[in-house]
């Protein structure tokens, strides 16, 4: 197998499992529509930092010994599984209180300019940190790594430096996939200009979906066997 060979062949196989809905799906539309573009794009930049780690790791064989590990992936599992039903949980609390106080004249208030996303809580640092996390620790990113990585790496090519060109390459999927779900929710934007109920409302769908999914995925992944 040649290295262009090996690109090729892992980046078909990662493209298809990018876009097949998820976490890191979720996550980001929900952070596009709740706080607006600049805050998706570094939630979207953490999420591949994170996965990009993770392929380094697996390369260089280091997250083959700690997923070997029964005690290390059980921490990692329970905590990550934590952190994302926190996430869920947080999620769905901030749209179970916006439904509660949202009249119409609240909607109109808490909406900005249709074009523009409501006033962000938080730096685009932290939004970059929160994706960034959801992936260090999940550890069923590591193990993807470990089961995809072997079997693209040419015998002739050092095993670090080629995990972290087909990391990047699947960073680069996501990054494409992620740049399209964020610019198709600013078209969306534009389309309910001069409703100043929608964005509230599609606000607070995001919320109760991603943070549904992100509770269930979360509680799944700390209770896995």
């Amino acid at each position: 197998m040649t290295v262009t060979s090996a690109v090729v062949s892992f980046a078909l196989v990662a493209g298809v499992l990018t876009i097949i809905p998820g976490v890191d799906t979720a996550l980001v539309l929900r952070v596009a529509v709740a706080r607006g573009r600049r805050h998706a794009y570094a939630t979207a930049a953490g999420i591949c930092t994170g996965a990009l780690v993770w392929g380094a790791a697996a390369a260089a064989g280091v997250s083959a010994l700690l997923l070997a590990s029964t005690t290390a992936y059980t921490v990692m599992r329970v905590v990550g599984g934590v952190y994302l039903a926190v996430i869920g949980a947080l999620m769905l609390r901030d749209a179970w209180r916006s439904r509660r106080a949202g009249t119409a004249a609240q909607d109109a208030a808490s909406a900005t300019d249709a074009t523009t996303p409501s006033p962000p809580t938080g730096s685009t640092w932290r939004a970059f940190g929160a994706g960034c996390l959801t992936n260090l620790l999940n550890p069923k990113v590591g193990l993807f790594y470990v089961a995809m990585l072997p079997q693209f790496l040419p015998d002739d090519v050092a095993a670090l430096p080629m995990g972290l060109l087909l990391a990047l390459v699947h960073d680069i999927e996501a990054m494409v996939w992620f740049a399209l779900l964020i610019g198709g929710i600013g078209l969306a934007r534009r389309w309910w200009s001069g409703d100043t109920a929608t964005p509230a409302r599609l606000r607070r769908t995001a919320d109760a979906l991603a943070g549904t999914l992100l509770l269930t995925l979360g509680l799944r992944l700390a209770t896995d066997r």
